[in-house]
């Protein structure tokens, strides 16, 4: 794994804006950033990122069972108690899912340790599917990469694929996002290019015009009946949106299925700790209450949590992360060292949540800039990576996105 200076593309800008991409450049700093890439080995690809990816998403598939089955489980996920059979009833029923990503810490030498998984609406579909091959296409015609570099970029294809063995050709199916946000329409619009190369019908609508109608289905902007919705709007959000309540009698599927708020919870890494625990992909974790009891030696800890706690409490000491269940983009996220702050996100957003405390991976570092790889399941299967890196140890929403390319 390196990072390797480049020329940028002539008029990268300008095809940015021809496709699309007009988040390429956000508050007068670059979010699409070509002026370098990172290079990895095949091996480092297969064996370190694809494989351990597939596998932690079998894990987290058990990690689902698990946690729907337990009402203490349910309720430190923060899952609200009206809804709790739909999240439990979407997993029993198979509800299908499309993708998700995870984040890795990898610095190229050791097993890729698992931060998080943006199980529910992950961001940067485009630039990892599509706007990144194309830096990939060009460059290699450009003759600035060797001419078998590669890339690890199977999304578009295994996305088309993934619709394609789910629903009937010709199905219909609607998008739908917040109105004016830039980077969630692009994400939408992969999504339903994909869907339209299988051979389904796709429509986009706003999320703030979708409506209910009299017989309790959800309608378009154009009063149509929505029998299939991919919503980029988060479960734990809409599970608390007074709509919540129109989905269990609506017939609608929605994609992705309620049973993803489980694995789009930070709560998820200390249940997947407690039932993997020692694996090479994951950290030690814990729900920050759990070790409250631990250490004063009472409360509800059960004894099997505080032998785990005692076998990591010293990589716990020596440096730690602590998160809200529910956060995003690096939000009321910090990092402490023998005890003391060393990093702490400035957007305080969802400091109300509880939280658990993860173990510290840090990050690697290259010309100052901390990458942080994306990588990408569809279906049950990685298909693809992208890489994003920061200044900070904290990934968040203005962090770079970067090409990558596979060396011959």
């Amino acid at each position: 794994m390196k990072k390797i200076s480049l020329p940028e593309r002539p008029h990268w800008r300008d095809h940015a804006q021809e496709v699309g991409f007009t988040f390429a450049d956000m508050h007068g700093e670059p979010y699409w950033d070509e002026t370098s890439a990172y290079a990895f080995s095949l091996r480092q690809v297969e064996d370190d990122i694809e494989d351990p990816s597939t596998e932690l998403h079998s894990m987290c598939r058990e990690a689902v069972a698990h946690i729907v089955a337990s009402e203490e489980l349910m309720d430190r996920l923060a899952i609200p108690q009206t809804h709790r059979d739909l999240v439990a009833q979407s997993w029993r029923r198979g509800e299908p899912e499309i993708y998700g990503r995870f984040d890795l810490a990898y610095d190229g030498t050791g097993p890729a340790k698992l931060l998080e998984y943006n199980a529910d609406t992950p961001t940067s579909l485009y630039e990892s599917a599509s706007f990144q091959w194309q830096w990939l296409e060009d460059q290699l015609s450009a003759g600035i990469l060797a001419p078998d570099s590669d890339q690890f970029n199977g999304l578009h294809e295994a996305l088309v694929a993934r619709f394609a063995a789910l629903f009937a050709p010709e199905t219909d199916i609607h998008f739908t996002a917040t109105a004016d946000t830039p980077e969630d329409y692009a994400t939408v619009e992969a999504m339903a290019w994909a869907a339209r190369e299988a051979g389904l019908g796709a429509h986009y609508c706003d999320l703030e015009k979708l409506a209910v109608s009299d017989e309790g289905q959800f309608l378009d902007d154009q009063d149509r009946v929505i029998g299939t919705l991919f919503k980029l709007y988060p479960w734990e959000d809409l599970l608390r949106d007074d709509f919540a309540a129109h989905i269990a009698p609506s017939g609608c599927l929605f994609l992705e299925p309620a049973w993803k708020a489980v694995l789009s919870n930070k709560g998820l890494l200390p249940v997947l700790w407690q039932m993997f625990e020692g694996h090479p992909n994951l950290l030690p974790a814990f729900f920050e209450s759990d070790i409250a009891d631990a250490i004063n030696g009472h409360g509800p800890a059960a004894p099997h949590v505080a032998n785990a706690f005692a076998r990591a409490s010293v990589q716990l000491s020596a440096a730690h992360v602590r998160k809200p269940i529910l956060s995003r983009e690096g939000a009321s996220v910090s990092i402490y060292k023998h005890g003391k702050i060393i990093e702490s996100s400035t957007n305080t957003t969802y400091s109300e949540h509880p939280r658990i405390v993860q173990s510290y991976a840090p990050l690697p570092q290259f010309d100052g800039f901390r990458p942080v790889i994306g990588a990408w399941i569809v279906g049950q299967t990685c298909a693809g990576m992208g890489v994003r890196e920061d200044c900070s140890r904290i990934t968040q929403d203005l962090s770079r996105f970067k090409p990558h390319f596979i060396t011959p």
